[in-house]
This record gives C-alpha cells, structure tokens and sequence, in this order.
C-alpha cells in the first residue's frame, strides 16, 4: 500500500512541478537525454515531500480498511491495544524519516544544483523555428520574420518579410519577397534563407551628423541567399555560481556559512554603526570669506556660541542659495548611502535566514514522516472507511494545513517578521500535538470522533425530534384491552388539561426560576409522557388501521427542555449568569414552552379521536 501511495504522489508532485516550467520548456527541440534526466532531477528532489504524504495516505487507507473489516475489534477482543498494532509502523516510519533525511542531506543539494543548471540551460536554449502564419516571429535573435502563408508539404514560404536589426534599430534593412525557404545549415550553426521575386531596403551610414537626407540603397533580386547565425545545439551551461544557493548546501556547509555570514555582517555592522555614531559622511567647507565673515561675528557679539540663523540672514542671496543647496546635496547623498547599506544589511540577513530555514527544513521535513503517521493511522482507525474515498480527502485537507503553515511559516522567517525556528516548526508544532491526541482517543476507543454524538448534540440544542411511524404488525399474540385503554385515554387528556392550566399560564416563563431549578426534570410532564407511552405501546398491537394511523399523531414529548435547560443546578446558575449564553437558553425554554402547550393539545385531540374510533367500531 505505501509503496503505492508512494509513486502516486510522486507523480502528482512531479506534474506540479512541470506546470509551473511548461511554457518556458515546450517548442525548444530539447533532446530527450535532457528531458529524461530533467524528470530523473525533479523526481529525486520531491522525494522528501512525497513520503510524508504517502504514509498519511497508506496509514488512512490500511487502517480503515482494518476498522471497516472488523478487524481493529478483534485484534482488541484478543488484548492487542491500538499502539500495539502501530509499534512496528511507528519503527517503519522512523526508518522513512531517517531515509528522508539521507536524501535531503546528501543526495538533494547535489541533484538540486543539477537541476537548477539544466533548468537554466533549458530556458536559454534557442527556440524551435515554428513560423507561424500571418504574425511576426521574433524567435531569431535580431530579426522579425512575417510570412503570409505557408505550405507545409513543400517548406515554401508566401509573403516573405524580414526585418534585420543586427546594426541597430536606426539601419534596419527590410527584406520583401513573394516566396522563400528556410533550412538549418549542416552544422546547425545558422540558417539559410533563399528568397525569390523580392527587394532590399537599407540606410546607408552618413558621416555627417547634421545631415538632414539619408541615403538608401534599393535592390531588386530574383533569388537571393542569406545566412544568419542560430545554434540549435543544447548546450549545457556552467552551474558553478548557482552552489552558493542554500538550497544546494548540506547541514554541515549550512552551519558553516552561518556562522561565515553571521561573522562578516557582525564587522559590516559595527563598521556601519562607528559611521553613523562620528557622523563620518563629511559635510560642506566654508569658503575664505565665509570664515573671514564668521570671526567678524563672532568679535562683534563677543559670544562664544555662533548664532547660525542671524549669520544666514546676514549673507548674501547668492551665498544662502549656495548654501541650501550643498545642504540639500549632502543630506540626498546620506539618504541614499543610508538605504543603500540598509538594504546591504537587509539582504545579508535574509540570506543568513534563508540558510537557518533550510538547516532546519532538513529535520523537520524528516520529522514529519512519524507524524503524518501518527495522525493517519488512528484517523483511519477512528472513521473505519477503507478505498480510495475518505481516505484521499483526509489526506488531502490534512497536506493542504501542514503546506500552507509550512510555507507561510518560513516565508515569515525568512523575511524576519517571526523568530526562524519558530516559522521552520510551525508546521510541526501544529500537527505533531494532533497525531497524539488522536493516537490517544483511538486507543481509549473515544467517541469525540463519533458524528452521532455530535448530531444528537445538534438536535438537543435546536429541539428537533423524531416522529412516530408505527405500522401493522404481522403476528400479534395479545390484543389491547380497550376497555381499560379508554380510562387510560380520558385518564392522560384530564392530566394534559390540568398541566395546562396550572403551568403554562403565559407564553415567558420566570427567568429567575429556570435558572435556579435543581435539574430539569418535570414530575408532571414523566407521569404524562409515562401515560401516553403505555397507551401507545397497548394500540401498537392493534389490527385496526385508523387507530394506528391517529397513534402517529402522538408528538414526542420533550420533557425538561421547558423547565431548565441543563441537568444540573450549578451549569443553569453559571449559564444564566453569563449574559449571551442565559438569552439564548431562555428564548429555548420560550420555544420549548410553547411547543409543550402545543403537543399537550394535540394529546387531547388525539385521545378524543382514538375513543370515537374505538366507540364506533365497538371494539
């Protein structure tokens, strides 16, 4: 099963990957020892993200498989707990993990530096020479080929317009021709262009700048060869500057430049920061007269502090433009030299982040192997659904929240906006505390996962109930005794009379005394509702088809809901007191008042139908 799971996922992985270089790749005559070894790259670099969902995937599908088979319950019938069953598996995926880590730090950065250069080779490599029909091509560098129309069994190009900017936009030559072909030389280092019928338009170069007419020169021909430079060779390109990426490092070279790095930005740093505590950046020179002007000040008012507004106002306007703007240059010149190192220091840091995620991706993706295990196994043992259903769509949703917190988690630690092992083990963090919450419930067989718990929940809350659906038997051993089932019926009308008219005066109970009931358990309503159980229970074996008809229309009777909302004293204080929560059980109570006031007169209704029934057909 894993093994299964395995390549299904790598096949998925892999087709992601594809479609994001598609259209960057296809239409290039990239031979196929490039293209297989480009799949063999990409299929080894998503190893480690494909294991982690293959063992989810198998751990869902094995176990539900052994829950829908009943053989969970026999295992534990047998004294063999849950965590048993899953101990060698846990020692399976730990071994996955530990594999997960061997090719993450050893086998990727080597294959990711690889495919990185062939990536870049593939997207360099000239295009195929596809020209379309009625649109210009631009495929070749420095030329514009239009051609009207093609016929693809001769090679013949119709309406042949070229466009050659190889000496600059300015001395374009334009070529036009009714007919042409186009074929790679043998050496596939150019191609030869042979046109037919056609003309040359070209600028001739001018020594004299200012001149205002430009010569040209006009050339007809009648076949006319050209050669233009295109290589369709694939040539694979030197990925040396591509091994500094974090990316292509193992955990030994990670920490190594981390520590290189941390060490050049600390002296970059301390560099920076004795610049701006000596304010280091310079600043204007005052001229002869300048200085000659301020020691004239400075003797006149006999101070030794220099007031510079009066010495500006005192200058003249040439000065004080002079002046405001070499101070306006400086200041522009700090600001820039000061983003510029801001942005120097900023990039090295994020750099040195970069380098910390992936130091930590390497465990943490390893890591995850155990735990997507130990939230697969006791799902598939909690829902019992084998196949490819359920299983799929827990697996999905569950790698859908690990990636999407994975991935915001180091992009925020990249960019420094949390702590980088916080956002490398958010992931981790989130759904490791999961898989052993639900290891623990599946191996105490817990209901929190049984859905019939939470719709009767849902149902209680909103008050919704079942009705009655009673039909005729086939085999009845005892007929009802209508003689005592009539006392029985004017007996439950005159109790469902006398509640009426003692208790649901009103349509707002006391809210005070909802809240302060011992429980809610009403005496009266059980004695009603006990009643109406034994007559309901004596007509069932009835054989007459309208008493079993009006028996349906018997409601079910909710029998505390209308006096206090939760069994206990102390839950119906403390709810009462916390203010949403007490209006919303008391507009409940409202509800279920109401309703009670209703099902006691439908009783009433009902009694008084079944004893005509009962009167008329003499039973």
């Amino acid at each position: 099963m894993f093994v299964g799971t395995f390549f299904i996922c790598l096949f998925i992985f892999i087709m992601q990957f594809l479609w994001l270089y598609v259209d960057e790749l296809v239409g290039k005559g990239i031979p196929m020892d490039a293209l297989m070894k480009f799949f063999y790259l990409t299929a080894i670099t998503l190893v480690p993200k494909a294991l982690p969902m293959a063992i989810l995937l198998a751990a869902l599908i094995t176990f539900g498989n052994f829950g829908e088979r009943v053989e969970l319950t026999a295992m534990k019938a047998a004294g063999i707990p849950l965590l048993r069953v899953m101990s060698p598996l846990i020692g399976f995926s730990v071994i996955l993990g530990c594999i997960s880590f061997y090719f993450q730090n050893v086998t990727i950065p080597n294959a990711n530096l690889q495919l990185q250069t062939l990536l870049i080779s593939m997207k360099q490599k000239s295009p195929e020479l596809e020209i379309p029909e009625g649109a210009f091509y631009d495929g070749i560098e420095n030329y514009n080929l239009y051609v009207k129309k093609k016929d693809t069994n001769t090679g013949m190009l119709y309406g042949v317009v070229i466009y050659n900017m190889s000496n600059g936009f300015e001395n374009a030559t334009i070529l036009k021709a009714d007919s042409g072909r186009l074929e790679a030389t043998a050496d596939k280092q150019h191609l030869r262009m042979i046109l037919y019928h056609g003309e040359q338009f070209e600028n001739l170069k001018d020594g004299q700048i200012n001149s205002k007419n430009i010569p040209y020169r006009r050339e007809q021909f009648g076949e006319k060869t050209m050669l233009i430079e295109f290589s369709n060779d694939f040539d694979m390109m030197d990925g040396s500057f591509l091994s500094n990426n974090a990316m292509n490092k193992n955990m030994e070279r990670l920490s190594h430049d981390i520590d290189s790095l941390s060490a050049v930005q600390d002296s970059i740093g301390r560099e920076y920061f004795v610049q701006l505590s000596n304010n280091s950046y310079g600043s204007y020179k005052l001229t002869k007269s300048d200085t000659t002007k301020l020691k004239q000040h400075i003797e006149t008012e006999l101070v030794t502090r220099i007031n510079i507004d009066s010495l500006f106002r005192s200058s003249t306007r040439e000065q004080r433009k002079e002046w405001l703007k070499s101070e306006e240059s400086r200041i522009n010149n700090l600001k820039n030299e000061t983003a510029l190192k801001s942005k120097t220091v900023f990039n090295a840091d994020k750099n040195i982040r970069r380098h910390k995620t992936e130091w930590f991706a390497k465990i943490t993706m390893s890591l995850s192997c155990l735990v997507f295990f130990l939230i697969g196994a006791p799902l598939g043992a909690i829902i019992r659904k084998g196949g490819l259903g359920m299983p799929v769509i827990a697996s999905v949703f569950t790698f859908i929240v690990y990636y999407i917190l994975d991935t915001s988690g180091t992009k925020l630690a990249r960019e420094g906006e949390i702590p980088v092992w916080w956002g490398s083990w958010m992931s981790t963090s989130v759904l490791a505390p999961l898989g052993l919450f639900l290891t623990y419930q599946a191996n105490k067989d817990s209901g929190v996962f049984n859905i019939d718990i939470y719709k009767n929940a849902f149902r209680w809350l909103l008050g919704i109930r079942s009705k009655r659906h009673l039909a005729m038997k086939e085999v009845i051993i005892d007929d009802p005794d209508y003689v005592a089932i009539r006392k029985q019926l004017t007996a439950l009308t005159t109790a469902c009379k006398e509640y009426n008219r003692n208790h649901l005066r009103g349509f707002f109970p006391h809210y005070i005394r909802i809240f302060t009931a011992k429980s809610n358990t009403d005496r009266e309503i059980l004695k009603v509702n006990g009643l109406l159980s034994s007559i309901v229970e004596q007509l069932s074996n009835s054989r007459s088809h309208e008493i079993l008809k009006a028996l349906n229309n018997y409601p079910v009777l909710s029998i505390g809901a209308h006096a206090a909302p939760l069994p206990r004293k102390w839950m119906n204080q403390t709810a009462g007191i916390i203010f949403p929560i007490g209006i919303l059980f008391y507009a409940r109570a409202c509800f279920f008042r109401h309703r009670l006031k209703g099902d006691l007169r439908q009783i009433v209704k009902t009694n008084k139908e079944i004893q005509d029934i009962i009167y008329e057909r003499k039973l």
